[in-house]
């Protein structure tokens, strides 16, 4: 069980990220292609995913063992984390003595493995290895999919702040999911082993992460700035419709799109709603809304969550940039 303690000040400091992080979105799935469990959601990417990897698996796999203790500083919480490139950098200037120490508590006081021996004194060698590495992985396991990783992340955002917007910060907190349970001043999550986390007035940043799996994540330093990782809702099919070659060109999905309604329902999604909502907004039925809908999330132009029996319908990074075409077009 991890306890995260609020103060007041915690309480007004509570935000959640702007969108998925690069390192957490690595390390979580590098920890994940190592499991066996959650078939069901990672099963198809990981028949996909383990022939493709180069060395970059093998290397990562022994800095992120798929259960108990893993570096700190291979997911940092501050710096320029806004490009891959920018992510990495920060890593990269991580101080010596922070790298043999968490690097000792992943391996033993005595003896580091193979080339972490280097790793941990900051050779710039083993630095730049590592550096390769993450980019090579990303390339290979996660760039073919990163619009859905956003677009999943984004809708679990945009679910957050309504719950937020309908029941302030102890709103947002409550709603966070099975994991959590919020016994004021406590926030109590399922975790695999017992840890108590401080804020002490430096609030907290909650990351919604594609790959999180099973529990919830946070830095095993309680020093470090903040953070608390959880698993966000994954479509049944998101795996399936991830590899089976489709495509958005000629006559794909996107051909049936035209339509007053249509477009009305997107630019509800903007800002996230739902079934109901959008049908109380356009004054439209629900089997209409659903339909339009469907075709919408065929053409990947909407994303769609369900919690507590509730769907949760949010534009996707293609849905917003054809609407902010649709702005420019009728800009005087």
């Amino acid at each position: 069980m991890l306890r995260v303690y609020f103060t007041s000040e915690d309480l007004a400091r509570v935000r959640v990220a702007p969108g998925p992080d690069f390192l957490w979105e690595i390390s979580n799935s590098v920890q994940t292609l190592q499991r066996r469990d959650g078939e069901r959601v990672f099963g198809a990417w990981r028949r996909w995913a383990r022939p493709r990897l180069s060395g970059s698996r093998r290397l990562l796999s022994s800095l992120l063992p798929p259960r108990g203790y893993s570096p700190d500083f291979l997911t940092p919480t501050s710096g320029d984390r806004t490009t891959m490139q920018a992510a990495v950098d920060t890593l990269m200037s991580t101080p010596r003595t922070r790298l043999r120490t968490e690097l000792t508590q992943l391996s033993s006081p005595t003896r580091f493995p193979g080339w972490t021996s280097s790793l941990a004194r900051g050779d710039r060698e083993a630095l730049r290895r590592l550096g390769d590495a993450l980019h090579a992985y990303r390339l290979e396991a996660l760039e073919p999919h990163w619009q859905r990783v956003r677009a999943h992340v984004d809708a679990d955002r945009a679910l957050r702040l309504h719950s937020l917007l309908d029941g302030g910060t102890e709103g947002l907190l409550t709603g966070l999911g099975p994991h959590f349970r919020w016994r004021p001043p406590v926030l109590e999550v399922t975790y695999p082993v017992d840890q108590q986390l401080r804020l002490e007035g430096r609030g907290l940043v909650l990351q919604p992460s594609f790959f999180c799996w099973p529990t919830p994540i946070t830095l095993a330093d309680g020093d470090l700035p903040p953070v608390l990782v959880h698993p966000i809702h994954h479509t049944a099919d998101w795996a399936g419709s991830a590899f089976d070659g489709r495509t958005t060109t000629g006559a794909g999905p996107l051909g049936p799109l035209l339509g007053h309604t249509r477009a009305g329902v997107l630019r509800a999604a903007r800002t996230g709603c739902s079934t109901v909502e959008a049908a109380r907004l356009l004054d439209v039925t629900h089997p209409a809304v659903s339909q339009h809908l469907n075709v919408l999330r065929a053409a990947g132009l909407i994303t769609t969550v369900r919690r507590g029996g509730r769907a949760f319908h949010v534009a996707t990074a293609e849905g917003r940039a054809l609407l902010a075409t649709e702005e420019r077009a009728v800009r005087p």
